[in-house]
């Protein structure tokens, strides 16, 4: 008993070591599918399914948070080198055709949201980044979209001034005839084009409602980005268009806006005369005879898809007359319809039933015609404008007439700029159907009291004409002239319907009764030392000097013919002049038409088409003299009928001699 009891400790350790150990514990894998335990120490392997299809998750399968947080972490590598991922946001704005691998909606909309959330990173470090959202494709998606966009661009603009310029020029860009995108992609449009300036002005309102002083901003980019002249009428005609739009949500810069289009205007308005000059003398009625009548209809002209008038002037083969007057009457139809915008809106203005809206209008007109206008020299159309609604009250002609009158008189003014007010004065009085006959007497009365007393005050300094020293106030003798020739029935002494036209007396009857101070005017100035008929316009002086001794009222023609044997040269600085210089016949004579005062008279005869509707009622055609008229068209009438004898007894003299 004893021997066979042993203690187990050591035994037991022995054992311990004498067991068998696995090498590994994977074993084979059998042919049968029968899983086997794994070790407790050990995971096993990952195996993939060869069934499962494995892809990458597109962004418009990720959540508008995880977006958020991918573009974050991208504008914030980007600030340290690192982009990668913020060049791959920056090709979700890029422009790409329709066969290229465009950004899904869904992808845009995600990402436009996450750089909302991120606007406050967005400094000029992003610049190009943020530049290429500007210039992305937006105004052809959704509402919700759109929605979304106008929310980034006014945040960003607020936090981030210095892109202001950068996304006012952009929308402004928009309000072109051909879209920015469609430049770039040489595209179409699939919205309709009247849809997507709505677009563009509505997203401009939202901007210029969230930041008011973005007004200053947006003036200029207007004005940076205003048609050139020699640009495509539809060009101006949709520019234009919408200008005169934005006036509506933002009256703040209602007069810098109207003053832009009225300056530009100007220049095409003296293009087309300095293009007439080059060509026949009576050209203009015949080119605008050109410009068709039937033309085109303003909504289709805004919805039309093509950036180029009707027809190309780039035929080689064209003959360069025909190129000359195919681009004035291109010009012309230009003109025609910026005018006849300007009319409509104004109209609009002018109807306002309140006083002080129609006085703000007619401010807005004034200032145009002191700082635009008056200065420009010859312009034609433009300053209809003013004749046309000038005359829908008598105060507003009252104003007109007295602010032309102050400025001609007015020395602190150029000279240039005073003969012009004068200009304005004469024909406006002289053309305008609603100028009362007490406002034409007033202005009589008016200039000759002021040509008295400068007649006077120079007269004994003075030998002789000169144009040079005395410009001012020829101006406004011719301005007298003028005056009578077209409104001398309103300068009779008796009231204006004594007379009918076919009752006017000839000059063979008695002498008609004229106001005060009438034939005393011309008796004064036309005598005098200053000689103003050698000095104004020959033609304002001919007719004159054929109206004045039909009606009896002054006798000029041997002073006619005394002015003509004088050189106006002789008389520049005639101060130091003490003698009269005559021409004989040994004198070269020498043209002094550059000298004589130019007839211009900025409310002749108004032609264009298309807005000439607008002044028919205001307008006062010339009328001729009854009596005098008459007998030089019978006059005319019988010179012709002696040279068509004359042509026909040479004929017949040909025909015997031929025998």
């Amino acid at each position: 008993m004893t021997s066979a009891f042993r203690p187990a400790g050591p035994t037991s350790a022995l054992l311990t070591k004498q067991l068998p150990r696995r090498s590994t514990l994977v074993r084979k894998r059998e042919d049968d599918d029968t899983p086997q335990p794994s070790s407790p120490s050990k995971r096993s392997k990952v195996s993939f399914d060869s069934d499962v299809e494995v892809r990458l998750v597109e962004d418009w399968e990720k959540s508008p948070v995880v977006i958020q947080e991918s573009v974050r972490r991208a504008i914030q590598k980007h600030a340290i080198g690192d982009n990668a991922g913020y060049d791959r946001v920056k090709a979700i704005y890029a422009p790409t055709n329709q066969d290229d691998d465009a950004a899904t909606p869904t992808s845009v909309k995600y990402h436009t949201a996450a750089l909302l959330s991120n606007v406050a990173v967005l400094d000029k470090k992003c610049a190009d980044l943020v530049h290429a959202v500007i210039d992305s494709d937006w105004l052809e998606r959704p509402d919700d979209y759109l929605n979304l966009f106008r929310q980034l661009l006014a945040n960003l603009v607020s936090a981030h001034g210095y892109f202001l310029p950068n996304v006012l020029h952009m929308l402004v860009d928009n309000l072109t005839p051909t879209l920015p995108s469609q430049r770039r992609m040489n595209a179409s449009s699939t919205v309709p084009r009247s849809q997507t300036y709505a677009r563009v002005h509505k997203t401009l309102q939202y901007l210029l409602q969230i930041i008011p002083s973005a007004c200053r901003t947006l003036l200029s980019v207007l004005t940076k980005i205003f048609p050139h002249q020699s640009d495509s009428r539809r060009a101006h005609i949709v520019y234009v268009h919408h200008l005169l739009k934005i006036t509506d949500y933002a009256p703040i810069l209602q007069t810098d806006i109207l003053a832009l289009i009225t300056e530009r205007l100007v220049k095409i308005d003296l293009q087309v005369q300095e293009d007439l000059e080059e060509i026949a003398e009576d050209a203009e009625e015949g080119v605008v005879q050109r410009v068709p009548r039937a033309q085109s209809d303003m909504d289709k002209i805004l919805d039309d898809s093509e950036d180029s008038d009707d027809e190309s002037d780039t035929d080689d083969e064209m003959d360069q007359d025909i190129r000359r007057t195919k681009k004035i009457t291109k010009n012309v139809e230009k003109m025609d319809y910026i005018l006849d915008m300007l009319f409509a809106y104004y109209d609009q203005q002018f109807a306002a039933s309140s006083a002080s809206s129609q006085a703000s209008s007619l401010n807005v007109l004034l200032s145009q015609f002191q700082t635009i206008i008056l200065p420009t020299h010859r312009s034609r159309h433009t300053q209809f404008l003013l004749f046309h609604f000038v005359q829908q009250s008598s105060a507003h002609v009252d104003v007109f007439v007295g602010l032309c009158a102050q400025t001609s008189f007015d020395k602190k003014r150029p000279a240039m700029v005073r003969q012009a007010a004068a200009a304005y004065l004469a024909s406006f009085v002289a053309r305008g159907l609603h100028v009362s006959s007490d406002i034409v007497r007033e202005v009589w009365d008016y200039l000759s009291t002021e040509l008295k007393r400068i007649c006077r005050e120079s007269e004994a300094g003075c030998r002789g004409p000169d144009p040079q020293r005395y410009s001012t106030y020829y101006a406004l003798v011719q301005a007298l002239l003028y005056i009578f020739c077209f409104r001398w029935r309103d300068l009779e002494s008796g009231p204006d319907e004594d007379y009918d036209d076919d009752e006017l007396p000839s000059i063979y009857s008695e002498e008609r009764q004229w106001r005060p101070g009438v034939k005393e005017a011309f008796q004064l100035n036309l005598f005098s030392r200053l000689n103003p008929l050698k000095v104004c316009s020959p033609a304002i002086v001919t007719e004159f000097a054929r109206i004045a001794h039909h009606l009896r009222v002054v006798y000029v023609y041997h002073l006619l013919e005394t002015n003509k044997r004088i050189r106006l040269s002789r008389y520049y600085g005639s101060s130091s002049y003490t003698q009269v210089n005559r021409e004989t016949a040994l004198t070269a004579r020498r043209d002094e038409d550059h000298q004589h005062l130019d007839e211009y008279f900025p409310f002749d005869p108004y032609y264009l088409p298309r807005s000439k509707r607008w002044i028919e009622g205001d307008y006062r055609e010339w009328k001729g003299i009854p009596g005098l008229d008459d007998e030089k068209a019978m006059e005319s009438a019988s010179d012709e009928g002696e040279i068509e004898d004359s042509d026909v007894e040479e004929g017949t003299e040909t025909e015997e001699s031929n025998v």
